[in-house]
Protein backbone atom coordinates (compact mmCIF):
# COMPACT_ATOMS: atom_id res chain seq x y z
CA UNK A 1 0.00 0.00 0.00
CA UNK A 2 1.32 3.43 -0.96
CA UNK A 3 -1.28 5.29 1.06
CA UNK A 4 -1.65 5.38 4.85
CA UNK A 5 -4.98 6.36 6.37
CA UNK A 6 -5.44 7.01 10.08
CA UNK A 7 -8.76 7.95 11.66
CA UNK A 8 -9.09 9.77 14.96
CA UNK A 9 -12.51 8.82 16.29
CA UNK A 10 -12.36 11.48 19.00
CA UNK A 11 -11.74 14.46 16.71
CA UNK A 12 -13.41 13.13 13.58
CA UNK A 13 -10.28 13.85 11.52
CA UNK A 14 -8.65 11.42 9.08
CA UNK A 15 -4.97 11.75 8.20
CA UNK A 16 -4.12 10.56 4.68
CA UNK A 17 -0.40 10.17 3.93
CA UNK A 18 1.19 9.53 0.56
CA UNK A 19 3.73 6.92 1.63
CA UNK A 20 6.37 6.63 -1.10
CA UNK A 21 9.16 8.79 0.39
CA UNK A 22 11.88 7.05 -1.64
CA UNK A 23 10.04 8.26 -4.76
CA UNK A 24 9.32 11.73 -3.33
CA UNK A 25 5.75 10.53 -2.91
CA UNK A 26 5.25 10.44 -6.66
CA UNK A 27 2.00 8.83 -7.72
CA UNK A 28 1.90 5.58 -9.68
CA UNK A 29 -1.26 3.92 -10.96
CA UNK A 30 -1.78 1.94 -7.75
CA UNK A 31 -1.47 5.07 -5.61
CA UNK A 32 -3.90 6.92 -7.87
CA UNK A 33 -6.45 4.14 -7.40
CA UNK A 34 -5.90 4.14 -3.62
CA UNK A 35 -6.48 7.88 -3.42
CA UNK A 36 -9.73 7.68 -5.35
CA UNK A 37 -10.90 4.79 -3.17
CA UNK A 38 -10.00 6.66 0.03
CA UNK A 39 -11.96 9.78 -0.91
CA UNK A 40 -14.98 7.68 -1.87
CA UNK A 41 -14.83 5.71 1.37
CA UNK A 42 -14.90 8.93 3.40
CA UNK A 43 -18.23 9.81 1.78
CA UNK A 44 -19.82 6.89 3.66
CA UNK A 45 -17.86 7.24 6.91
CA UNK A 46 -19.83 9.52 9.23
CA UNK A 47 -17.00 9.30 11.75
CA UNK A 48 -14.78 11.29 9.39
CA UNK A 49 -15.78 14.96 9.28
CA UNK A 50 -12.53 16.51 8.00
CA UNK A 51 -9.35 15.22 6.35
CA UNK A 52 -5.67 16.19 6.40
CA UNK A 53 -3.58 15.20 3.38
CA UNK A 54 0.22 15.05 3.51
CA UNK A 55 3.28 13.21 2.22
CA UNK A 56 5.67 10.96 4.14
CA UNK A 57 9.06 12.35 5.09
CA UNK A 58 10.33 15.92 4.91
CA UNK A 59 11.70 15.99 1.37
CA UNK A 60 8.46 16.14 -0.60
CA UNK A 61 4.71 16.41 -0.26
CA UNK A 62 4.33 14.99 -3.77
CA UNK A 63 6.18 15.35 -7.08
CA UNK A 64 3.34 14.37 -9.37
CA UNK A 65 3.16 11.26 -11.49
CA UNK A 66 5.90 8.65 -11.17
CA UNK A 67 8.10 8.93 -14.25
CA UNK A 68 8.28 5.15 -14.40
CA UNK A 69 4.55 4.80 -15.04
CA UNK A 70 3.48 3.75 -18.53
CA UNK A 71 0.15 5.34 -19.45
CA UNK A 72 -1.01 4.14 -22.89
CA UNK A 73 -2.73 6.87 -24.88
CA UNK A 74 -5.48 6.64 -27.49
CA UNK A 75 -4.48 7.52 -31.04
CA UNK A 76 -7.13 10.25 -31.27
CA UNK A 77 -5.75 13.80 -30.77
CA UNK A 78 -9.04 14.73 -29.08
CA UNK A 79 -8.59 12.54 -26.01
CA UNK A 80 -5.98 12.21 -23.29
CA UNK A 81 -5.88 9.53 -20.60
CA UNK A 82 -4.59 11.20 -17.44
CA UNK A 83 -4.57 8.96 -14.33
CA UNK A 84 -4.24 11.97 -12.04
CA UNK A 85 -7.60 13.48 -13.00
CA UNK A 86 -9.41 11.29 -10.46
CA UNK A 87 -7.01 11.55 -7.49
CA UNK A 88 -8.59 14.55 -5.79
CA UNK A 89 -11.46 14.69 -3.30
CA UNK A 90 -13.76 16.84 -5.45
CA UNK A 91 -13.22 14.57 -8.46
CA UNK A 92 -14.62 11.81 -6.23
CA UNK A 93 -17.58 13.84 -5.00
CA UNK A 94 -16.24 14.28 -1.47
CA UNK A 95 -17.38 17.56 0.06
CA UNK A 96 -15.97 17.09 3.52
CA UNK A 97 -13.19 19.66 4.06
CA UNK A 98 -9.62 18.69 3.18
CA UNK A 99 -6.56 20.52 4.53
CA UNK A 100 -3.23 19.91 2.78
CA UNK A 101 -0.05 19.87 4.89
CA UNK A 102 3.09 20.43 2.80
CA UNK A 103 6.65 19.61 3.83
CA UNK A 104 9.38 19.85 1.19
CA UNK A 105 8.64 19.91 -2.54
CA UNK A 106 5.19 20.14 -4.07
CA UNK A 107 5.35 20.21 -7.83
CA UNK A 108 3.65 19.27 -11.07
CA UNK A 109 0.94 16.70 -10.52
CA UNK A 110 0.84 17.55 -6.80
CA UNK A 111 -1.29 20.50 -7.89
CA UNK A 112 -4.17 18.16 -8.72
CA UNK A 113 -4.33 17.49 -4.98
CA UNK A 114 -3.56 20.99 -3.70
CA UNK A 115 -6.07 22.39 -6.15
CA UNK A 116 -8.87 20.36 -4.57
CA UNK A 117 -8.00 21.05 -0.93
CA UNK A 118 -9.88 23.75 0.97
CA UNK A 119 -6.63 25.35 2.11
CA UNK A 120 -2.91 24.62 2.37
CA UNK A 121 -0.60 24.78 5.38
CA UNK A 122 3.13 24.57 4.68
CA UNK A 123 6.31 24.36 6.66
CA UNK A 124 8.93 27.04 6.17
CA UNK A 125 11.05 24.67 4.08
CA UNK A 126 8.28 23.88 1.56
CA UNK A 127 8.73 24.87 -2.07
CA UNK A 128 6.34 24.88 -5.02
CA UNK A 129 7.22 24.63 -8.72
CA UNK A 130 5.96 23.29 -12.03
CA UNK A 131 8.54 21.43 -14.16
CA UNK A 132 6.38 20.74 -17.22
CA UNK A 133 7.72 23.26 -19.72
CA UNK A 134 11.32 22.35 -18.90
CA UNK A 135 10.66 18.86 -20.21
CA UNK A 136 8.56 19.75 -23.23
CA UNK A 137 5.15 19.26 -21.63
CA UNK A 138 2.17 21.59 -21.47
CA UNK A 139 1.15 22.62 -17.98
CA UNK A 140 -2.61 22.59 -18.46
CA UNK A 141 -4.47 20.81 -15.68
CA UNK A 142 -1.84 21.89 -13.15
CA UNK A 143 -1.85 25.56 -14.15
CA UNK A 144 -5.65 25.63 -14.25
CA UNK A 145 -5.80 24.17 -10.73
CA UNK A 146 -3.37 26.77 -9.42
CA UNK A 147 -5.17 29.59 -11.24
CA UNK A 148 -8.01 29.01 -8.76
CA UNK A 149 -5.66 29.74 -5.85
CA UNK A 150 -3.04 32.22 -7.06
CA UNK A 151 -2.94 35.54 -8.95
CA UNK A 152 -2.72 35.15 -12.73
CA UNK A 153 0.81 36.51 -13.04
CA UNK A 154 2.11 34.21 -10.32
CA UNK A 155 0.57 31.13 -11.94
CA UNK A 156 1.95 32.11 -15.33
CA UNK A 157 5.41 32.74 -13.93
CA UNK A 158 5.55 29.45 -12.03
CA UNK A 159 4.28 27.44 -15.00
CA UNK A 160 6.57 29.12 -17.54
CA UNK A 161 9.76 29.22 -15.43
CA UNK A 162 9.71 25.43 -15.02
CA UNK A 163 12.56 24.01 -12.99
CA UNK A 164 14.50 27.29 -13.00
CA UNK A 165 12.56 28.76 -10.11
CA UNK A 166 10.81 27.60 -6.95
CA UNK A 167 8.21 29.45 -4.93
CA UNK A 168 9.15 29.51 -1.25
CA UNK A 169 6.65 28.94 1.54
CA UNK A 170 6.96 32.61 2.47
CA UNK A 171 6.14 33.73 -1.08
CA UNK A 172 3.33 31.18 -1.33
CA UNK A 173 1.82 32.71 1.81
CA UNK A 174 2.16 36.24 0.41
CA UNK A 175 0.25 35.35 -2.76
CA UNK A 176 -2.47 33.33 -1.04
CA UNK A 177 -1.51 29.80 -2.09
CA UNK A 178 -0.67 28.94 1.53
CA UNK A 179 -2.79 30.07 4.47
CA UNK A 180 -0.25 29.38 7.23
CA UNK A 181 3.52 28.80 7.42
CA UNK A 182 4.89 26.72 10.28
CA UNK A 183 8.31 25.83 11.59
CA UNK A 184 9.98 22.94 9.73
CA UNK A 185 8.18 19.71 10.53
CA UNK A 186 5.13 21.48 11.90
CA UNK A 187 2.73 21.49 8.95
CA UNK A 188 0.87 18.27 9.80
CA UNK A 189 0.31 19.22 13.44
CA UNK A 190 -1.02 22.64 12.42
CA UNK A 191 -3.29 21.09 9.79
CA UNK A 192 -4.63 18.54 12.29
CA UNK A 193 -5.43 21.32 14.75
CA UNK A 194 -7.32 23.29 12.12
CA UNK A 195 -9.14 20.21 10.86
CA UNK A 196 -10.18 19.27 14.40
CA UNK A 197 -11.79 22.68 14.88
CA UNK A 198 -13.70 22.33 11.61
CA UNK A 199 -14.71 18.74 12.42
CA UNK A 200 -16.18 19.89 15.74
CA UNK A 201 -18.86 21.92 13.95
CA UNK A 202 -22.13 20.47 12.57
CA UNK A 203 -21.04 18.57 9.48
CA UNK A 204 -24.08 19.52 7.38
CA UNK A 205 -23.25 23.21 7.75
CA UNK A 206 -19.56 22.58 7.03
CA UNK A 207 -20.18 20.55 3.89
CA UNK A 208 -22.72 23.08 2.66
CA UNK A 209 -20.15 25.83 3.11
CA UNK A 210 -17.55 23.81 1.19
CA UNK A 211 -20.04 23.41 -1.68
CA UNK A 212 -20.89 27.11 -1.61
CA UNK A 213 -17.26 28.20 -1.80
CA UNK A 214 -16.54 25.81 -4.66
CA UNK A 215 -19.63 26.82 -6.59
CA UNK A 216 -18.26 30.36 -6.79
CA UNK A 217 -15.52 29.24 -9.15
CA UNK A 218 -16.62 25.89 -10.52
CA UNK A 219 -18.04 27.10 -13.84
CA UNK A 220 -14.80 28.77 -14.92
CA UNK A 221 -12.73 25.80 -13.76
CA UNK A 222 -14.91 23.32 -15.64
CA UNK A 223 -14.65 25.31 -18.86
CA UNK A 224 -10.88 25.62 -18.55
CA UNK A 225 -10.44 21.92 -17.81
CA UNK A 226 -12.40 21.05 -20.95
CA UNK A 227 -9.73 22.76 -23.06
CA UNK A 228 -6.82 21.12 -21.25
CA UNK A 229 -6.62 17.75 -23.11
CA UNK A 230 -6.50 19.44 -26.50
CA UNK A 231 -3.71 21.77 -25.40
CA UNK A 232 -1.74 18.83 -24.01
CA UNK A 233 -2.20 16.80 -27.20
CA UNK A 234 -1.05 19.68 -29.38
CA UNK A 235 1.80 20.99 -27.26
CA UNK A 236 3.55 18.00 -25.68
CA UNK A 237 6.75 16.65 -27.14
CA UNK A 238 6.88 12.94 -27.85
CA UNK A 239 7.42 10.74 -24.77
CA UNK A 240 10.86 9.82 -26.10
CA UNK A 241 11.92 13.46 -26.35
CA UNK A 242 10.48 14.21 -22.90
CA UNK A 243 12.48 11.32 -21.44
CA UNK A 244 15.64 12.59 -23.14
CA UNK A 245 15.19 16.03 -21.60
CA UNK A 246 14.45 14.51 -18.21
CA UNK A 247 17.57 12.32 -18.29
CA UNK A 248 19.69 15.32 -19.22
CA UNK A 249 18.33 17.60 -16.52
CA UNK A 250 21.59 17.43 -14.54
CA UNK A 251 22.07 19.42 -11.37
CA UNK A 252 21.42 22.90 -12.72
CA UNK A 253 20.87 25.82 -10.39
CA UNK A 254 17.40 27.03 -9.56
CA UNK A 255 16.24 30.16 -7.81
CA UNK A 256 13.86 30.27 -4.86
CA UNK A 257 11.73 33.33 -4.32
Amino acid sequence: MALRTERDQETGVALVTLDRPAKHNAIDLATAAELAAAWRSFRYDDGVRAVVLTGAGDRAFCTGIDRGVDVPQPSSPYTIDDPLLAIGPKANDLWKPVVAAVEGMACGGAFYLLGEAEFVIASGTATFFDPHTSYGMVSAYEAISMAQRMPFGEVARMALMGTAERVSARRAYEIGLVSEVTAPGGAVAAALRAAAVIASYPTEAVQGTVRAVWSAREAARTQAMAHAPHLVALGNLSPERQAELFRGRGGGEFRTR
